[in-house]
């Protein structure tokens, strides 16, 4: 009996830190999308994350939500940065994700500022 119930134990955690690493390190989609980065902050009561909205539209009516990890500094900083401007994302999509990380399942890699295609400057 204690046999069975140590291999038991054992292969719950197995499943459970499978599931976690399939979770985090597995993206579903990859890809980018552009818009006007129209919102920016630090958001949670327990756990704080970083969430931004892009407008990829005139009138605001298809908005991108989308969350950053806060060990990319960098991004972060560019985010604030360029608040306000139309920018182009490179995104990785989860299948899911865990609060402490954000409260999207899409997660900013990569971020820079673009030239708008509607208002030309």
């Amino acid at each position: 009996m204690k046999k069975f119930l140590t291999i038991f134990i054992i292969a719950i955690i197995v499943g459970v830190v499978g599931y976690f690493a399939f979770i985090y390190y597995v993206p579903y989609s990859e890809g980018y999308r552009s818009g006007e980065l129209i919102k920016f902050s630090r958001k949670g009561v327990m756990v704080k994350t970083w969430e931004g909205q892009i407008s990829q539209g005139l009138s605001g009516t298809n908005v991108f939500s989308f969350s950053v990890e806060d060990k990319e500094e960098e991004i972060i900083e560019k985010m604030k940065k360029f608040q306000g401007q139309y920018i182009k994302v490179t995104y990785k999509e989860r299948y899911a994700t865990f609060f402490w990380l954000g409260d999207t399942k899409y997660f900013i890699t990569e971020v820079n500022s673009e030239k708008s295609p509607i208002f030309r400057n």
